[in-house]
């Protein structure tokens, strides 16, 4: 069952190029760190940017590093079914364990073209499938009712990452859907919450920098130790917020390029922290001894 502390990992690039030395640090540092999974091509992975040969690359070399140690995901959706459908199918040939498949962007869709969207990629693929809901980036929700639906109708749509921020819309997920099928935290600052309420896991951006962190609050909450996991919790809360002082993945790449585990570089439209922004980042991973 997909459950524990998922890394949404970045893209380190160098000199336009995508800078595996670099990843493999990144790599190394996830394991050592006991990350229970990791995620390649999601939003902070800047796959927006990436072409479908780099992301083909980047996944044989994460899987070859990786080597079965942990489960690997990767986003294959888009906005486009057929292009999910083939990015979906080509992942599992390359041997990914999960696709991680956002709703459409752009398009809008009503609940109905929702459902409609995930059943004809659950009939079309076997690998297993996670939804990824962010109505912050993609402009529409997934409701409860209709992720139930697709939970309890198709074997092969096995979680959902909710990063709608809405506890009662992921409060009724859990309530309503088979104990096999995860609900994952997409949004650090509620990873608590979410635990509580019956989550399974969280997929991190935090992890990128504090991966046992993530790792301890999640086990302690899986093992109902909840005042324990409260502790990480409000110790992780300022970092958190420093994370999201500008659109991610730029905060947590400044942080690791600060760490000396990355070259400073993102691909256009996203650029460089504010430098006022990048003073506060600075002191707050200080503040952490991450720097």
């Amino acid at each position: 069952m997909l459950k524990g502390s998922y890394v949404a990992l970045v893209t380190p690039f160098k000199n336009n190029e995508i800078d595996y030395n670099s990843l493999e640090r990144l790599i190394d540092f996830q394991i050592e760190n006991k990350t229970d999974g990791i995620l390649f091509c999601g939003t902070t992975g800047e796959s927006p940017t990436l072409a479908g040969d780099e992301k083909e690359r980047l996944v044989r070399f994460g899987i070859k590093k990786i080597d079965k140690r942990i489960p690997v995901m990767m986003g294959t959706g888009t906005n486009n079914l057929q292009h999910t459908i083939s990015a979906t199918i080509k992942a599992k040939e390359w041997g990914i364990d999960y696709a991680l498949i956002i709703t459409p962007y752009y398009n809008k869709p009503t609940q109905n073209g929702l459902y409609r969207y995930f059943k004809a990629i659950a009939e079309s693929t076997t690998i297993p499938i996670v939804i990824y809901n962010v109505p912050g980036r993609t402009g529409v929700n997934i409701k409860a009712e209709t992720t139930v639906k697709l939970a309890n109708e198709f074997s092969n749509i096995v979680g959902i990452k909710e990063a709608s921020g809405d506890l009662d819309q992921l409060s009724r997920i859990v309530k309503n859907t088979d104990k096999d099928f995860a609900v994952m935290s997409g949004e650090d600052a509620l990873n608590l919450p979410i635990m509580s309420c019956g989550g399974d896991g969280v997929i991190s951006v935090t992890a990128n920098i504090l991966p046992r962190k993530l790792h301890d609050l999640v086990e302690l909450c899986s093992n109902n130790n909840y005042g324990d996991a409260l502790k990480i919790h409000q110790e992780l809360i300022e970092i958190n917020e420093a994370l999201f002082i500008e659109t991610n993945p730029i905060p947590v790449k400044e942080s690791l390029h600060l760490m000396k585990m990355i070259e400073r570089e993102l691909r256009l439209p996203l650029c460089f922290m504010e430098d006022d922004n990048l003073e506060i980042l600075e002191k707050v991973l200080f503040k952490y001894k991450l720097v």
